[in-house]
């Protein structure tokens, strides 16, 4: 298979909408269930680098930001492939494409991706004391850009209105399962592992202070030129003009930009253009409940 053709790799046969199963309590896809035990076993290896969020979190961009520093600020090497070719996402099960296969042939060091919550990791991960990046987005927001990437993605399940959508986001009812389990589950994690937790609102505030972190929890030194240089490349605006970020390499009956873009407005505070004051009254509550105690603290505005 042609690594670097993108398209060619995720040409679809015949789409259709996912149906969900439950994994040891998770809602996740059915064809993820047919790959668990081989995943589950997954080895992974001392200098492996895992990139994990809840989905439409900022996976992409933090991606694109550690291939950026790890390669040196390497434009060249960083456009050899779409992303999803480049860091393997390793429980993806996708006709021709298998994201548990690729990581295993592919050689170290290894940067990968996953939405697995905490309690799904293979343990290999934990056993090694791998390097783990997290993202976290506020629950308003990325339960909007969740809701449209339902609606452009024709494997995603079907998200219904906005109204029921919602309504699924809350109760854990969607992929990858409940966000507030998520964010939770590896924000406590951190104390235990070497995680590096960062929130898609600092990196909207200061995306250089952010990217520092990075590169000093991945012992990279960045002279101030390279660091510009990586904001620059990694701008919302930029990424979502970059083929070999933003998705348009994938054939549009599978992902439908017509529908919405992949990488749509990245704003901080568009939930609320879909939120009544009703739904953000409850999901203020219900984050106050379930994040009570954990220190973790979400902006959702700047």
């Amino acid at each position: 298979m042609d690594r670097g053709s993108g398209a060619k790799d995720l040409e679809p046969e015949s789409i259709q909408r996912s149906t969900l199963t439950d994994i040891k309590g998770v809602p996740l896809f059915s064809n993820t269930l047919e790959i668990w035990d081989p995943l589950w076993g997954f080895q992974a290896r001392p200098d492996d680098l895992l990139i994990c969020t809840y989905p439409k979190a900022g996976t992409t961009w933090l991606q694109e930001i550690v291939e950026m520093v790890q390669s040196g600020g390497d434009l060249q090497k960083c456009a050899r492939a779409p992303i999803y070719n480049r860091i393997p996402f390793i429980e993806l099960v996708h006709q021709v494409l298998s994201g548990l296969e690729d990581a295993e042939a592919m050689p170290s060091p290894r940067t990968l991706k996953t939405h697995l919550p905490v309690q799904l990791l293979p343990p290999s991960f934990w056993e090694q004391k791998c390097k783990i990046i997290y993202v976290a987005r506020n629950a308003k927001d990325n339960a909007v850009s969740y809701f449209h990437f339902h609606r452009m993605d024709q494997e995603m399940p079907e998200p219904g209105t906005w109204d029921q959508f919602l309504e699924d986001f809350i109760t854990g009812n969607v992929a990858w399962g409940s966000w507030f389990d998520h964010v939770r589950g590896w924000w406590e994690a951190k104390d235990r592992h070497p995680i590096l937790y960062l929130f898609y609102e600092d990196m909207k505030e200061d995306l250089a202070r952010e990217i520092r972190k990075v590169a000093q929890f991945l012992d990279v030194e960045l002279p101030g030129p390279l660091l510009e240089k990586i904001v620059q490349h990694t701008t919302f605006a930029n990424m979502k003009a970059n083929p070999m970020a933003n998705y348009s390499t994938v054939p549009t009956s599978l992902m439908d930009p017509a529908v919405s873009t992949f990488m749509r407005k990245g704003n901080v505070g568009d939930w609320k253009e879909n939120f009544t004051v009703a739904q953000s009254e409850r999901l203020d509550e219900v984050c106050g409940r379930e994040l009570g105690g954990s220190g973790l603290t979400f902006r959702t505005e700047l």
